[in-house]
């Protein structure tokens, strides 16, 4: 599982250093692809496969859209963790994002899955959960 919070700054080269808490369970590699709500996701191999099979099988049960697959699929990487426990993030998944070099970043975990957001956005969507959350024992 992976869980909490970290601050983190994108290099001029696009590379982010993941928290040391999350590096053994994602090395020697893994999968960044386009996450719901405009964050990037990071997967373990396993958690890719899986991924990738339930969306093979959702389109074959008319569930999704073949569109909706090969959005997903051109726009997953897989990415190797250097010896420092960086991994590159892609232009594309950056623009997706709205992540820009040389700046700050948030990673965070999301039990199954990384996700790796533009702080603004990412303190909008946390805090409309914690309403909900909040909300949800009237």
């Amino acid at each position: 599982m992976f869980v909490g919070v970290h601050d983190r700054q994108l290099d001029p080269k696009g590379r982010l250093a993941l928290p040391a808490s999350f590096r053994p369970r994602l090395e020697p590699r893994c999968f960044l692809s386009i996450g719901r709500d405009k964050c990037v996701d990071i997967l373990t191999a396993e958690a890719f496969e899986a991924a990738a099979r339930e969306s093979m099988e959702k389109v074959r049960n008319g569930e999704m859209s073949l569109n909706q697959q090969r959005a997903q699929a051109s726009n997953t990487f897989e990415v190797a963790i250097d010896a420092q426990g960086r991994i590159n993030i892609e232009e594309k998944l950056r623009e997706y994002a709205g992540l820009t070099l040389n700046s700050r970043v948030v990673v965070s975990g999301s039990f199954d899955r990384v996700e790796i957001w533009e702080p603004e956005r990412h303190e909008r969507v946390v805090l409309l959960g914690i309403e909900q959350i909040a909300g949800s024992g009237e």
